[in-house]
C-alpha cells in the first residue's frame, strides 16, 4: 500500500481548488471549501490551514472526499 504524504493545509487546498472547489468561507485557521454538482447537490469540504496536517487528519478529509472526486483521482495527488 502506498504512504500517505506529509502535506500543508494549503497544499490541500490547492488540490481540492483543482477538482472546482472554491473557497465559501474562512474561521480561524479553517477553510470551507464548496462546489455545486451535477445534480445541483452543494458539495462542501472543511480544511484546517495548518503548516503540516495530521495523517489522520488528512484521511478523514480524503474520506469526506471521496463522495465527490474519484478515489483514483484522490490516490494521484495524496499517495506516493
Amino acid at each position: 500500500m502506498p504512504s500517505l504524504r506529509r502535506m500543508p493545509g494549503r497544499a490541500v487546498l490547492a488540490v481540492f481548488q483543482s477538482f472546482g472547489f472554491e473557497v465559501e468561507s474562512r474561521k480561524g485557521s479553517h477553510v470551507k471549501l464548496r462546489r455545486v454538482g451535477p445534480n445541483g447537490e452543494r458539495q462542501t469540504l472543511t480544511i484546517p490551514n495548518h503548516a503540516e496536517l495530521d495523517t489522520g487528519t488528512l484521511r478523514a478529509i480524503i474520506r469526506q472526499a471521496a463522495r465527490y472526486v474519484a478515489t483514483d483521482e484522490l490516490d494521484r495527488h495524496f499517495y506516493r
